[in-house]
């Protein structure tokens, strides 16, 4: 606050609406500022709810970009949550709104377009290769979907196709459809990719029959079906995916 002397006495002039109230991101020390401490350390060096509010820009009447941030992420307790959450529930958030929410969706979107552009080049040869390619696009889902990845001789990628799009716990794909876009693609091989928005890649009973009725049926029409990779998140108890190759079903 500041002070004004009148005569023998001093008016104290409150420079803030409220005491207590979270300073401004203008109002904090110039090194302690997150666009400024971006440019001088890097992105590393700050927290998530720093780098979202660089995004955010602005807060709203009584609280600070970082503010509005730090509750953004109690109600989105991870990021995986809150780029998961559709743009319309964000544009909802108070302090939010649709401008702010859609420049957090186009954030995100351009991390999972990196991690995909990274992998593309290079042969695609194992599971974690996959995970490379699509892990950061399927986490994002709120329902299940299934790709099918077709490799050329090399194992490089041919194209990448959606076959399907469920439910939070399933979707439907048909055998014919399937060996359909392989046949299209000329493809050497190809992987099946689906995502368990649970973040539990095990396969459900319904995965293990679907996947050696695909088997089976692949090797009566003599195509190479490479590996069906389940993506989901990494815990202490598994990884962040499930190789029915590396796990001796195909």
């Amino acid at each position: 606050m500041s002070y004004k002397v009148y005569g023998d006495g001093i008016e104290c002039v409150k420079a803030i609406t409220h005491i207590g109230q979270m300073p401004r991101i203008k109002e904090l020390p110039h090194e302690e500022r997150p666009r400024e401490r971006l440019w001088q350390q890097g992105g590393s060096a700050l927290r998530v709810s720093e780098l979202i509010a660089i995004l955010l820009r602005t807060g709203m009447r009584g609280k600070s970009a970082i503010t509005l941030s730090e509750e953004l992420l109690q109600q989105y307790p991870s990021l995986n949550d809150l780029c998961r959450a559709p743009v319309q529930a964000l544009a909802k958030t108070k302090g939010l709104g649709p401008a702010k929410a859609i420049q957090l969706k186009a954030a995100f979107e351009l991390g999972a377009r990196l991690a995909k552009s990274r992998i593309d080049p290079r042969p695609i040869e194992c599971a974690e290769d996959v995970l490379q390619l699509l892990g950061e696009e399927l986490r994002q889902l709120p329902c299940e979907t299934m790709r099918i990845l077709s490799l050329n001789t090399k194992s490089r990628l041919v194209a990448q196709d959606e076959i399907s799009s469920g439910s939070l716990n399933e979707t439907v794909s048909h055998p014919r459809e399937i060996f359909k876009t392989v046949i299209l693609r000329h493809a050497a091989s190809f992987i099946l990719v689906h995502n368990h928005p649970s973040g539990d890649p095990s396969p459900s009973q319904a995965d293990l029959q679907f996947t050696r009725q695909i088997r089976e049926a692949a090797m009566f029409m003599q195509l190479n079906f490479h590996d069906h990779v389940i993506l989901g998140l990494a815990s202490s108890t598994h990884p962040a995916y499930f190789s029915f190759r590396e796990n001796g079903y195909l």
